[in-house]
């Protein structure tokens, strides 16, 4: 944890005192919703996506990624020190597909990702597709998509950085430059986040602190005209402290988070992509392949020995051929797909308690899309085979259309499948007398559908958008105690988990300055009838944007409620876990800013402005009120 305190010592040195590009990437256009690159405009799209802008971002002044999640409809996010989890429309948080600028960010070890890592660098955006995408994107798309996604050098070119600090000796510091010419582009980021934290157990007194690197880079040029090479590099380090669970039987804490003088994680993660496109036929047939890698680790500590570790690594390659046809009344694009996939992990326990030998699986996936685009009426469908080298091959589908009954009215409907392939700890891990992997375990399968119609008023003025839908899950693994060791192993549910739910809506210019932006989700997940553990049965959330004549000045007020959910405590002997029922809580978070100078701003914000005392996981405390000030420019 200190070696990143050195470096935020070296950044406030170095750093500009400059901050985020008012140039943000075009937020009506997503590019995660189809295997073809062009994008597609919201207006087109058939199925339920949520798009985050770079002034979204800005104007909540937001820093980990999560607390903006909060504002999507069908998200539910369970954040922890050293795990974050994000769940869609009741899916397991492994069933969610976490895209960084195009890179699978899962551990291969976990089968999901830490979205707590990731944090909001300058003029990045984020997408959000709902409803299963596994028929394009394969396995962990169940749930969705989260596609984030950093600007590249031409949308906000130039030099931009924020320095900042706050109450629990926060600092954080951000710098980007931009550069954006004839032969090609590029963009460099830095992100830092430190901070003492505050104590995150019941009546505890140790403060979890955290420290967290992000280093980026992203760039493209031109060889000739219609070939284009890009590259992505990204380096992100997480120190933290942490606080185990007391499981001295004992002692009348037994089963919750006790303060651990010592305890501390860190992560460490490495991801690279390159990919070359190619465009022909006046730019209507275009081919493009690309290779990544992506390297994640994590190590625990208890004092200054290391007590636990594990390390994923994937490889993937990708070729996309997409041919688009027809004319401007009536577009069509035909897209084929195939990804190679190969990941590997071990676990690097250094006691021997658990099993350290290798492991890895292969996975190939093809693809074929349809779209078509009207004027009034748009429609897609895909299909996708898995050829996997541990489990049966798979085929999975999506089909979705939407049509403009009337001007601002739209109705769409989808339907689709998706696969989830059981992890590699579920599979293989081991843990002398606490964790015994089953490498018989079947992958998740899941069918749903929904239906939603889109309405606005008065032009753009006022828009709202109303989904319903339902899915179901089959062969749900879960952790399972069998008797007589009562040894934690997964298995495979015989029942069926059904999810079903309303996502509403709403964005509104109240007037010249003022803009509203509202979200509610009524969620019912259940499992053979018992209610499906962190996933709130209501989540609602609300942005108040004032922004003075001329840019001088502008104001957020961000209210975000948490309905009751259940989870799971260990708070039995047995370790059979018990259900424990998490009160809803409310959060408030205001925001502001102010130009001094056409280059320069300050800015400030308390997050949680009435100090909630709340819990998104079983006894760990989440944070309290802060407060934070800092100074910003671009040029």
């Amino acid at each position: 944890m200190r070696k990143i305190t050195t470096v935020a010592s070296a950044l406030a040195l170095v750093l500009p005192s400059v901050v985020l590009a008012e140039e943000a990437p075009d937020d009506r256009i997503i590019v995660s919703s189809s295997r073809a690159d062009e994008g597609i405009a919201i207006e087109d799209y058939t199925g339920s996506v949520s798009v985050l802008s770079a002034e979204t971002l800005e104007q909540r002044q937001v820093r980990d990624l999560t607390d903006v999640l909060r504002d999507v409809p069908g998200v539910a996010v369970a954040g922890s020190p050293g795990l974050s989890q994000l769940r869609l429309r009741g899916s397991e948080a492994n069933h969610v597909l976490l895209l960084v600028d195009g890179i699978e960010a899962a551990s291969p070890f976990y089968g999901e990702a830490d979205a707590g890592t990731l944090q909001a660098e300058i003029a990045s955006s984020v997408e959000i597709l709902r409803g299963a995408q596994s028929a394009l994107y394969g396995s962990d798309a169940v749930g969705g998509v989260i596609a984030y996604r950093t600007a590249s050098g031409c949308e906000a070119p130039g030099v931009a950085a924020y320095l900042e600090g706050g109450t629990r000796s926060t600092f954080n510091a951000a710098g980007r430059a931009a550069l954006c010419g004839d032969g090609g582009e590029l963009a460099l980021h830095v992100t830092l986040v430190t901070t003492d934290g505050e104590p995150n157990a019941r009546g505890g007194v140790r403060d979890i602190g955290r420290d967290g690197l992000t280093l980026s880079a992203k760039g493209s040029t031109e060889l000739v005209p219609g070939l284009e090479l890009r590259a992505v590099g990204r380096y992100v380090s997480t120190e933290g402290d942490f606080n185990n669970q007391d499981f001295d039987p004992t002692s009348a804490s037994f089963g919750l988070v006790i303060d651990s003088p010592g305890v501390t994680y860190e992560n460490e993660s490495i991801y690279a992509l390159v990919g070359a496109r190619a465009a022909v036929l006046d730019g209507r047939w275009t081919h493009d392949i690309s290779g990544q890698i992506a390297d994640v680790s994590r190590d625990t500590f208890a004092g200054n020995a290391r007590d636990s570790g594990n390390k994923g690594q994937r490889l993937k390659a990708s070729y996309v051929s997409s041919l688009g046809f027809g004319g401007p009344a009536f577009a069509h694009r035909l897209t084929f797909a195939a990804d190679w996939e190969r990941e590997e992990f071990r676990n690097t326990d250094p006691f021997g308690f658990a099993f350290t030998g290798e492991r890895n699986a292969r996975n190939i996936g093809l693809v074929g899309e349809y779209q078509a685009t009207s004027d009034r009426f748009d429609f897609s469908a895909a299909i996708r085979r898995d050829l996997n080298n541990r489990f049966a091959d798979a085929t999975t589908f999506r089909i979705s259309g939407g049509v403009e009954v009337v001007p601002g009215t739209r109705l769409r409907a989808a339907g689709g499948s998706g696969i989830k392939n059981p992890g590699f700890y579920e599979l293989y891990g081991f843990v002398d007398g606490r964790f015994i992997g089953n490498p018989d375990l079947k992958p998740e399968k899941s069918t749903g559908w929904e239906v939603g119609i889109d309405q606005a008023f008065g032009g753009d003025t006022a828009r709202l958008s109303a989904t319903y839908f339902e899915s179901e899950l089959e062969d749900e693994i879960f952790t399972s105690f069998p008797a007589p060791t009562f040894v934690a192993t997964p298995s495979n549910r015989d029942t069926v988990s059904k999810r079903k739910g309303l996502e509403l809506a709403a964005q509104a210019r109240l007037g010249p300055q003022v803009t509203l932006d509202a979200a509610y989700t009524w969620l019912d997940a259940e499992e053979n009838g018992v209610e499906e553990v962190r996933r709130p049965g209501n989540i609602a959330s609300a942005s108040l944007n004032w922004t003075a004549p001329g840019d001088v000045a502008s104001a957020t007020l961000i209210v975000r409620h948490n309905g009751e959910t259940d989870d799971v405590a260990f708070t039995d002997p047995s370790f059979i876990p018990v259900t424990e029922r998490l009160d809803d809580f409310t959060l408030v978070n205001f925001a502001a800013e102010a130009k001094l100078s056409g280059n320069l701003r300050v800015f400030g914000r308390v997050e949680n402005l009435f100090d909630e005392t709340y819990e998104q996981v079983f006894s760990f405390v989440s944070p309290g009120r802060t407060a934070t000030v800092g100074i910003r420019a671009q040029f």
